[in-house]
């Protein structure tokens, strides 16, 4: 019974955020589900882009990180890797999307 009140007791002090979890989740929904086809990959390979975020995280982590901590600096460095390779690869989807709309130049006829 005590671990019920625990639960109720944190879910009332933290209300709001659960709420503005929960309308976050579906308006993320419904703003997803309203993007065009032709769109979706422009916008998430820009998304990606923004994971540049992450790898500042991860190497202000493992900055903060003791030493002889191996676990914590086995996942900094995992967090800054596949964030670098999350951000590479939008800016190379995002390359071949804009050359995708580009004007193909006519070959030159030889002789």
């Amino acid at each position: 019974m005590e671990t019920l009140d625990t639960v109720l007791s944190y879910i009332y002090q933290n209300l709001d955020a659960i709420f503005m979890l929960a309308l976050s989740i579906f308006l993320g929904i419904e703003v997803i589900s309203n993007v065009p086809a032709i769109l979706h990959t422009p916008l998430m390979s820009g998304a990606n882009a923004i994971h540049g975020v992450v790898i500042i995280g991860a190497i202000i982590v493992i900055g903060h990180t003791e030493p002889d901590n191996y676990m914590a600096l086995t996942l900094g460095f995992l967090a800054v890797v596949l964030g670098t390779l999350n951000v590479v690869g939008g800016f190379v989807v995002t390359n071949r999307m804009l050359e995708m709309f580009k004007k193909k130049k006519p070959k030159a006829e030889s002789k």
